[in-house]
C-alpha cells in the first residue's frame, strides 16, 4: 500500500461527509465509515433503512511511468472502493448485525441509485470534494457492482462503486517526515477532522531524521592509457591529458 493511496480514501471521507457540516451531499449524510463496516447502532430505527457508506482501499501499486523512463520515475494507483448500501439489522445465531436490505423493492432501488449518483458528483464535481481531488492525477474508470446471486433469486440493496485513479507516487526526503502529496493534502483538511486526525497518527511513524554525514574527501583509482595514478583529497589537481605520454 501507498500512502497516497491512504490519504486519497481519507479525503473521500471527508468530502462525502465534511466536518461540522449541518447539511450532507448524500443521503448517507455523516454515516460515512473508513475500512470497516456499518454498526447497529448507526441505524435509524424509526426507518426502514438507512443509507450508508463504507470506503476501502482494495488495491495500490507504483507502476513506472513509462518503459523508457527509470526506477525512480514513478506515478501510482489505487482502485478507491466505496460501499454503498441501504443497511437494516438483521440477526443469526451470533446477535444482531448490520446487512443490506434484501429483495428487489424498485423504491428502495432508486433510493440506492440516487446515492451512488450523489457519490459520484461529490468525488468528480461537488464543491465538498475539492480536496479529494487535489489527491489525484486523473479518475480513469467508474465501475458500479451489484450485490446478488440471481441463480438463487436472492439480491440485496447494496453497490459497490470502484474508482480506478491514477495518483501520485509517495516522494520521500531525506529530511524524513510525512511524504508527497500526503503532506500537502493534510495541510488542506479542517482541523478536528477524522482525516486530519488519521494522517497525523500516521505522520508519527515518519520522524524527521537526522541529516546524512558530508563526505569531505576521497580517494579513486584511475587508469589512462595504461598508467595508474591515486587521487587524494577532493583539492587534488589532475594533470592536464597534454601531459600523459603516448
Amino acid at each position: 500500500m501507498t500512502i497516497a493511496a491512504e490519504v486519497l480514501r481519507l479525503a473521500a471521507i471527508e468530502s462525502l461527509a465534511p466536518t461540522g457540516a449541518t447539511t450532507f451531499p448524500t443521503l448517507a449524510r455523516d454515516r460515512v465509515f473508513d475500512s470497516r463496516r456499518p454498526t447497529v447502532d448507526a441505524l435509524d430505527p424509526d426507518k426502514e433503512y438507512t443509507p450508508v457508506l463504507a470506503l476501502f482501499t482494495r488495491k495500490s501499486e507504483s507502476p513506472r511511468r513509462g518503459g523508457g523512463q527509470g526506477s525512480v520515475a514513478r506515478n501510482g494507483r489505487t482502485t478507491l472502493e466505496v460501499v454503498a448500501e441501504l443497511a437494516v439489522a438483521s440477526r443469526d445465531e451470533d446477535g444482531v448485525f448490520v446487512d443490506a436490505m434484501v429483495g428487489s423493492d424498485p423504491k428502495a432501488r432508486i433510493v440506492l441509485a440516487s446515492l451512488c449518483a450523489q457519490v459520484r458528483y461529490v468525488l468528480t464535481l461537488g464543491p465538498s470534494g475539492l480536496v479529494f481531488r487535489k489527491a489525484f492525477i486523473a479518475i480513469e474508470g467508474i465501475d458500479e457492482e451489484g450485490f446478488a446471486v440471481p441463480e438463487l433469486g436472492l439480491r440485496w440493496q447494496r453497490n459497490t462503486m470502484l474508482f480506478d485513479c491514477l495518483i501520485p507516487d509517495d516522494e520521500f526526503t531525506p529530511g524524513g517526515g510525512l511524504p508527497q502529496p500526503a503532506a500537502q493534502i493534510a495541510a488542506m483538511l479542517p482541523e478536528g477532522s477524522y482525516a486530519s486526525a488519521t494522517i497525523a497518527a500516521m505522520a508519527a511513524q515518519f520522524p524527521a531524521s537526522e541529516p546524512l554525514p558530508l563526505i569531505d574527501t576521497f580517494a579513486f583509482e584511475t587508469k589512462i592509457n595504461g598508467l595508474s595514478g591515486q587521487a587524494g583529497p577532493a583539492d587534488a589537481v589532475a594533470p592536464p591529458f597534454s601531459d600523459i605520454g603516448d
